[in-house]
């Protein structure tokens, strides 16, 4: 009988089990698919010399994690690349806004767009240089994280206290217009911001957008070497080398409780798989508490809370093999890995509009990843493998576009929200289009066959937005791994602090389930990885 049971191989449930197997538990991960990863997979099916990654790419937060930075990954042969520049957002007059690996590199192409942004943009990193250690200690500790806060509210007094909380809280555009006189540091901000599900109007999104940015701006956005898959296998490599075990192919059906507690789980085909100390979910908070655990054994308030779960926005993405670089009309978006495209601000907000009124946007915003620019193991010399995702609602009202989509995501429909997207790449590319070998559709309810907890193309395990965050994630009162069933943790981005890779209510979870055994080894966590290169940031 293992100590504990996991269900799920994503990169949260493989943190948790391998803090888990450090700490001297047996443990055994249960995953539904036929391989591990969860949304950290990849694989050649687009076409067999490129390496495509099928959902997450890029990782700024795991390069900034201590929680992965702990688990010493690369003795396990993990290896990170960097594009040389990290973003470009191209505008539709041929100027460029650009997030380079050096501050003032960044700052002097923000001067272009006008004079005195560069100054302001090394305000805001030098903010961060202050803040940035803190409110990561904050992020990936368990909430309340007193510690980290009472850090942070040290130095925001230091770095001008509610001034300076009044300019997270502010939406994005308000934060742009109020640092900024030009566009391009503006568009950085309000594109990172979309990253989660958070318009340039949405309260809050000033901070998600400055700290997205000032990750890659310190850490870069770096892929591993080889494909995504490379980061899922570490991890299971450390896992088996400390003797977890992962099962895959076995998808499970039901938590078993008795008498208030976890004692195991049941697979979809029957096999009871019993735990002796803990069960950690790495599920999303509907299903665990709506499918998963009987709702006899659940608060009621609980269960009224959760109709009132809010998920992210769907996604739709694209994957392609090109025969040769994009031929982008900006120069410098030829040297970012990551690429956004949007008519500017007022783009973003109309995009943000459209999806928020159950519209299929006719322009997507979209983050286009290239894949081999960062990575040159990723396709033969001179081609890109690349992808694109952009959102659409997940209950679809009508079409901004043309071609009348519904929602159904029909093959008829997935192919006309592809060519959509095309389209949209062509007025930034013209002839990309015609340097396409192959490419791979990965519409919502595909994305959600490929991993359940991708709930309709949700990517985040649940909105980003205030209402949904820290002590109201993934409902009021929450906040934390541990749920009303003793021996059983949430340790999916449906717990704090959310969604991307950093692995963060994963080891959450752990540090919980060692704490209900009475028995804690300590899960210490190491120092923030330490960039280097100017002034701090990271140079390789």
């Amino acid at each position: 009988m293992p100590d504990a049971v996991v269900i799920g191989a994503g990169p949260n449930g493989l943190v948790a089990a391998n803090l888990l197997a450090s700490a001297g538990w047996s443990v055994e991960v249960l995953e539904a698919q036929p391989k591990p990863g969860g949304a950290v997979r990849s694989d050649r099916e687009v076409h067999p010399d490129y390496v495509s990654d099928l959902f997450s790419a890029f990782y700024p937060l795991a390069a900034a994690s201590p929680v992965l930075g702990g688990l010493e990954l690369q003795q396990e042969g993990l290896e990170w690349s960097h594009a040389p520049r990290v973003l470009a957002h191209p505008l539709p007059d041929g100027r460029c806004a650009v997030l380079e690996r050096g501050a003032r590199d960044t700052a002097a192409g923000l001067d272009a767009f006008a004079a005195g942004d560069g100054a302001a943009w090394l305000d805001l990193h030098d903010t961060w240089n202050r803040l940035g250690p803190d409110i990561l200690r904050a992020l990936f500790t368990p909430f309340p994280p007193v510690r980290a806060a009472v850090r942070v509210a040290a130095r925001l007094r230091a770095a001008g206290g509610l001034r300076l909380a009044r300019t997270m809280l502010l939406p994005v555009r308000r934060l742009g217009e109020e640092e900024f006189r030009g566009e391009g540091a503006r568009l950085l901000l309000a594109g990172n911001a979309l990253h989660a599900d958070l318009g340039p109007e949405a309260a809050g999104s000033g901070g998600f957008g400055w700290l997205m940015s000032m990750l890659g701006q310190t850490y870069g956005f770096p892929v591993p070497v080889g494909g995504a898959g490379a980061l899922t296998a570490a991890l299971v490599r450390r896992l088996e080398r400390h003797g977890g075990v992962v099962r895959c192919g076995q998808r499970v059906d039901e938590v078993i409780v008795r008498a208030g507690r976890a004692v195991g789980v049941r697979t979809a085909g029957g096999e009871p798989v019993p735990a002796s100390r803990a069960v950690l979910a790495d599920v999303s908070a509907p299903a665990l508490y709506g499918e998963l655990v009987d709702a006899r054994v659940l608060p009621d308030q609980l269960l009224s809370d959760l109709r009132r779960f809010q998920w992210d926005f769907a996604t739709f993405k694209v994957d392609w093999a090109l025969n040769g670089p994009v031929p982008w009309t900006a120069g410098e978006a030829s040297t970012a890995g990551t690429v956004h495209l949007a008519d500017g601000v007022d783009g973003l907000t109309r995009f943000a509009a459209q999806i928020a009124t159950g519209q299929v946007p006719d322009r997507p915003f979209l983050l286009f990843g290239q894949m081999t620019t960062a990575d040159t193991t990723r396709s033969p010399a001179g081609t890109e493998s690349a992808w694109a995702y952009t959102h659409v609602p997940h209950r679809i009202k009508g079409d901004a576009g043309e071609d009348g989509l519904t929602g159904r995501w029909d093959p008829g429909e997935q192919e006309a929200m592809a060519d959509r997207m095309e389209r949209e790449i062509e007025r930034w590319a013209p002839g990309f289009r015609s340097r396409v070998l192959s490419r791979r559709i990965l519409a919502p309810p595909t994305l959600q066959a490929m991993d359940a907890n991708l709930f309709g193309g949700a990517i985040n395990g649940g909105t980003a937005a205030a209402h949904q965050q820290l002590v109201f994630r993934p409902t009021p009162g929450t906040g934390r791994p541990e749920t009303p069933v003793k021996n059983l943790y949430l340790a999916s981005a449906s717990a704090h602090p959310g969604g991307g890779v950093h692995g963060a209510p994963g080891a959450n979870a752990a540090r919980a389930a060692q704490r209900g055994t009475g028995r804690v080894r300590r899960l210490g966590l190491p120092s923030l990885p330490r960039p280097t290169g100017e002034r701090g940031l990271s140079a390789g």
